[in-house]
């Protein structure tokens, strides 16, 4: 098993397309965070946090006295006022201006992860069967089930090499940029509950990372189930690339039907537990990963079925 999975990244690495994709995730990165630390990177260096909490807790305090605010708008204010009053007596300064800042932003690119490991597992089994090179595959002695797995283990890993790449280079680059003055800096939030609590940035940071990508083997998984299902790499990228920026758009026709909390789309994104902020009222975490789960089973059902249970034509 290990042969294959190994044989597998060998001809995923091989390909130019591959290196192609790694430089431009690193070029990327290092734009992205070079433009932001440009843009405002000084803004909130030295004391100057403190005057900024101070103007903002002014003019939120000011918000609350208008009477046609409501109450969603007038909790957030008022626990941002709370936030504000921990961050002055503690003196802890916020993470804008420091690494940690731009490090955080750069999390949002996990979507370009998600679209270049989509690329990988949507050629990496149909790749094989519009070149006829399947047939050469399947003569070995492992069965079928195991050369999908190894399929599927290589293309999640890539996904992974690119996370890896996405947190060093961002950690790198910014820790340059901003310097590395604020690696003991805490998280400061508030809770759904009201409550202010401190958390480790690093783990806190890497707890987003993760959770982000769990939408990627998600919709790498389904990648592979179309691409082993209609062995046509064009289908399984195309869909799979449309289905995940058309799903937001999707979840927002459909927020206000409680039976759109079931579809894949509303429950990929579970950092939505980290802010307190479900796509719908009573949704937990535990009720996400159990629908991913279900999902993720049916997806590697099909691709098995499909893969496994179909002859390959002469």
């Amino acid at each position: 098993m290990i042969n294959l999975v190994r044989n597998e990244n060998m001809k995923i690495y091989r390909r130019t397309r591959t290196w192609i994709l790694v430089g431009f995730m690193i070029a990327l990165v290092l734009f992205v965070n070079i433009m932001e630390w440009h843009s405002d990177g000084k803004r909130s260096q030295g004391e100057g946090w403190k005057m900024e909490l101070t103007q903002e807790k002014e003019h939120r305090t000011e918000l609350l006295t208008k009477p046609e605010l409501n109450a969603e708008s007038r909790t957030y204010n008022l626990q941002r006022i709370a936030l504000i009053e921990y961050h002055l007596e503690k003196n802890i300064p916020t993470a804008e201006g420091t690494l940690w800042d731009g490090i955080n932003g750069s999390a949002s690119m996990v979507l370009v992860i998600t679209v270049f490991t989509i690329i990988i597992a949507g050629d990496i089994l149909a790749g094989e069967f519009s070149t006829g090179t399947i047939k050469l595959l399947l003569i070995r002695p492992a069965n079928r089930l195991k050369i999908l797995i190894a399929k599927y283990a290589a293309s999640l890993m890539f996904g992974l090499l690119l996370l890896l790449i996405l947190f060093v280079v961002s950690f790198t680059v910014n820790g340059i940029l901003f310097g590395f003055g604020d690696l003991k800096l805490p998280l400061v939030e508030v809770t759904y509950d009201g409550i202010i609590v401190e958390k480790n940035m690093l783990l806190h940071l890497w707890k987003t990372y993760l959770l982000n990508g769990v939408s990627t083997i998600l919709y790498v998984t389904m990648a592979f189930m179309i691409s082993s299902a209609f062995r046509s790499s064009t289908m399984a990228i195309s869909f799979s690339i449309v289905a995940m920026f058309g799903g937001n758009i999707l979840l927002e026709a459909l927020q206000r039907f409680d039976w759109s909390r079931y579809l894949l789309f509303a429950n990929t994104d579970l950092t939505q537990y980290l802010s307190g902020r479900p796509y719908q009222s009573g949704m937990t975490l535990s009720f996400s990963i159990g629908m991913l789960a279900v999902y993720f089973l049916v997806f590697n059902l099909i691709s098995w079925l499909m893969f496994t249970r179909r002859d390959v034509a002469a």
